[in-house]
């Protein structure tokens, strides 16, 4: 063999390995997804037994991120990855991070579904955590989604919609107050309620980070603790060849690699 069909050979399993890590992490974002799935279902139909499914598949992703960081470390140890490459590797140490804590707060929405199932049924049905529950749910997936096409203005639409559930959050909590000082029969439900929508919030902060780590891979651009607004413009506006506007070539390695985010 020669040293170009080395190369090319060596190039071609590089591929191989990125692509097989992103497929582990989308499975793993499946199972996350299904996790906040069934946890929901048990708090708006009063199934105590959600929290065996969520449980058995928290174990899954446990395993699925300690195999994906090892696959990372090891590409980084040997392949030495740069530019878009070493982006991507870094984007992925930071999702599967990020996936797992969504799982365990989806675990947490089951373990009050399991708990709440006992109690008298509202007559509201639980429609405020039916509602929040559908827009952190889409933005889980569409972010996922953004991820596996390396779609930055995809990620970018997601990313804003934490605001949405943010001013969902901050409704539901002032509400719940409200229930309380005027029938203290309420508190419980409402204290169960206050902690299921605390982790749907918490869970699209997770999805907005996992956008910021695709808009990273994609234009070298750390846009964390910015206004999406300005992030967007300055792209925008940059001058050709300051940042990249599509997704970015697996196993291309062309230019040194901006600093990643949270570097020194």
């Amino acid at each position: 063999m020669d040293t170009e069909q080395l190369s090319h050979h060596i190039s071609s399993r590089f591929n191989e390995d990125l692509e097989r890590i992103r497929a582990s992490v989308l499975e793993m974002g499946g199972l996350v997804e299904r996790q906040l799935a069934h946890a929901l279902a048990g708090v708006v139909e009063a199934d105590a037994s959600v929290i065996n499914l969520v449980t058995q598949a928290e174990i899954r992703v446990n395993q699925l991120e300690r195999s994906i960081d090892e696959d990372c470390g090891r590409i980084l140890a040997t392949r030495a990855p740069a530019a878009s490459d070493l982006r991507l590797v870094i984007a992925i140490l930071k999702t599967i991070t990020d996936l797992e804590r969504i799982g365990d707060e989806g675990e947490k929405i089951a373990t009050i579904a399991s708990r709440m199932a006992g109690r008298d049924w509202p007559s509201t049905r639980h429609r405020e955590l039916r509602h929040l529950g559908k827009l952190v749910s889409a933005m889980v997936h569409e972010a996922l989604d953004a991820f596996a096409r390396l779609d930055a203005t995809l990620a970018f639409a997601v990313a804003r919609r934490d605001r949405t559930v943010d001013e969902e959050y901050e409704a539901i909590h002032r509400q719940c107050i409200t229930f309380m000082m005027e029938d203290p029969r309420t508190i419980r439900r409402a204290l169960d309620v206050m902690w299921a929508v605390r982790a749907l919030e918490r869970i699209g902060d997770h999805a907005k980070n996992i956008c910021e780590y695709v808009i990273y891979t994609v234009h070298g651009k750390d846009v964390r603790h910015t206004r999406l607004e300005d992030a967007e413009r300055e792209l925008r506006g940059a001058p050709v060849g300051t940042a990249q506007v599509t997704a970015p070539a697996v196993g291309a390695s062309a230019a040194p690699s901006p600093a990643a985010p949270g570097a020194a």
